[in-house]
């Protein structure tokens, strides 16, 4: 993976390098902070003009980049493999196909998601009150995305948060520049605005001065580190963030399970995209009567899978993204040795050198080794036992994550018995890993996975604000609760604790007489005046 570098590389360009072959692909310009912020400018004044074209419009923009997605999907699907390391098989199935889905969802009913609605009052309401929930849009949102899906995040974030009404800022990983100037593309081919969605690449200091800016919501996706470091600039300004961090997953499979499917699905899980998913199974506990079985049907399947660059059509795994994430691995595999583990296949001494890393099985984990705590983001699947249902779960929340975990059971009650004692974002019963490519339902973790929502109802009301306009009918009528007070009024308000604020309607009616007497009380007051 060495980078043979032909020519000196120049301060404000970024340099994209296929991490199979360390063969550079393309460059693109880094932007400076003064580019950041004439960008976030002009993206506040294209905010006037976006925040009040029609849904109809918006949505016709998003459909026609998703057109243009679509018309081109071979060649961006090899962009993505070239750039990033993963088959051209995946950048199909779990990059392109789920913001396909999620473009045209989001193109059609985001209208529908963000009308503005009736809020019921209570008691309130027979008063003459009513209330109404409206959603505006924030303003400039700035999209922090990952190497590891470099278009579905994105562009899945870039979707909702337009349709919504803001306009977007999106700084790329600098690991895959070109996927993010190609999403610049899609939107620049479907004719929107200027300045309505504006990419501007760099590194971390690129990162660093779109945060500084203060803008209207900050979507980040990445390392914990780097969340917490974004999570207290943001501070400054009060910019609102959503985090979407790491994970360390538990996959559960009881010994009733059909452990065909699930060792197929641990071995997915695990391994797609060379285990560089927030959302991998990084922990595996299976019940101990099905252990011995269960774990050898997982090493056949491992052993077969083949491991090579992401441009051929045959591999199964391609490469690690870069040599850092790869030490990582190496370090992590190792540490599982040293305190006692066994490596059934792959690891450190395998025949599969860089820049890939084998898939790597590994047997007799236990939660205190430091690999089965810290995140790897790597192709391992290191696999413990439970004895019972309540230990399995405790052995799955034993961690500072909480992003997505499985339950595997033929048993559907006690499937689902588990999976709502697990505290994660997103529990699957008798599935894995891919409902990030659900649009229709939230994502996002607890603890050190991040807070905040992605997808859904949820996640694209994370892109405005909530606005309450509330009316009274009946003008007619004071108050009671306004000025002069009196030992009446305190008298009143006694009842109203006691009656108009208890839920009760019968209790209501027995307040009628107590708040009647209160008006006319002010009227007289008022009259003497």
């Amino acid at each position: 993976m060495t980078r043979p570098i032909e020519k000196p590389i120049p301060a404000d360009e970024l340099v994209s390098y296929d991490p199979a072959t360390g063969e550079e692909i393309g460059r693109v310009r880094k932007r400076t902070a003064e580019e950041v912020s004439k960008a976030v400018a002009n993206a506040r004044d294209a905010f006037e003009i976006w925040k009040r074209t029609p849904f109809a419009e918006r949505a016709r923009i998003v459909m026609r980049a998703r057109e243009s997605l679509l018309s081109q999907m071979d060649e961006v699907a090899e962009l993505i493999s070239r750039e990033m390391g993963k088959p051209v098989a995946e950048a199909l199935s779990t990059d392109i196909t789920p913001v396909l889905d999620l473009m045209q969802y989001f193109a059609r009913n985001s209208e529908k998601i963000l009308s503005p609605r009736k809020r019921g009052i209570g008691f309130l309401g027979l008063l003459g009150r009513s209330s109404t929930i409206a959603y505006k849009p924030l303003g400039v949102v700035g999209i922090i995305s990952p190497w590891n899906y470099p278009l579905t995040i994105p562009l899945g974030e870039a979707v909702m948060a337009l349709m919504a009404g803001n306009t977007v800022i999106l700084k790329p990983s600098e690991l895959t520049p070109l996927v993010g100037e190609k999403i610049g593309e899609l939107f620049k081919t479907a004719g929107i605005p200027r300045n309505v969605f504006q990419v501007v690449s760099g590194d971390g200091e690129t990162g660093a001065a779109l945060v500084a800016e203060g803008l209207d919501k900050i979507m980040f996706t990445g390392s914990v580190k780097t969340g917490k470091a974004i999570a207290k600039a943001a501070a400054e300004s009060l910019t609102p963030v959503v985090l979407e961090l790491g994970g360390k997953d538990p996959m559960v499979v009881f010994a009733d399970a059909d452990l065909e499917s699930a060792a197929d699905a641990a071995v997915w899980g695990a391994f797609t995209n060379a285990g560089q998913a927030c959302s991998s199974v990084e922990r595996l506990y299976v019940e101990e009567k099905a252990a011995e079985r269960f774990t050898r049907l997982v090493v056949q399947r491992a052993k077969k899978l083949r491991v090579g660059p992401g441009t051929d059509p045959s591999s199964d795994v391609g490469a690690m993204s870069s040599e850092r994430q790869r030490k990582i691995v190496e370090e992590h595999v190792a540490a599982f040795e040293r305190e006692g583990a066994e490596i059934l296949t792959g690891g450190n001494d395998s025949e599969i050198k860089a820049p890939y890393y084998p898939p790597t099985v590994i047997a007799k984990a236990k939660n205190k080794m430091r690999a089965m705590r810290d995140e790897t983001f790597g192709p391992t699947l290191p696999i413990a036992t439970f004895k019972t249902e309540s230990e399995a779960a405790e052995l799955a929340n034993d961690t500072a994550f909480g992003l997505a975990a499985s339950v595997w059971t033929k048993d559907l009650a006690k499937g689902k018995r588990v999976a709502a004692k697990i505290r994660a974002g997103t529990v699957c019963v008798n599935e894995v890993l891919y409902t990030h490519g659900i649009p229709q339902t939230p994502w996002g973790g607890f603890g050190d996975s991040g807070y905040g929502r992605t997808h859904g109802d949820e996640g694209l009301k994370e892109l405005v604000a909530v606005q309450h306009i509330h009316v009274n009918r009946f003008t007619f009528l004071p108050d009671i609760w306004w000025f002069g007070y009196s030992s009446n009024a305190v008298g009143t308000f006694r009842e109203m604790a006691k009656k108009f604020a208890s839920g009760s309607f019968a209790k209501l009616v027995r307040f009628v007489p107590a708040m009647l007497g209160r008006i006319r009380e002010m009227r007289r007051k008022d009259d003497g005046a």
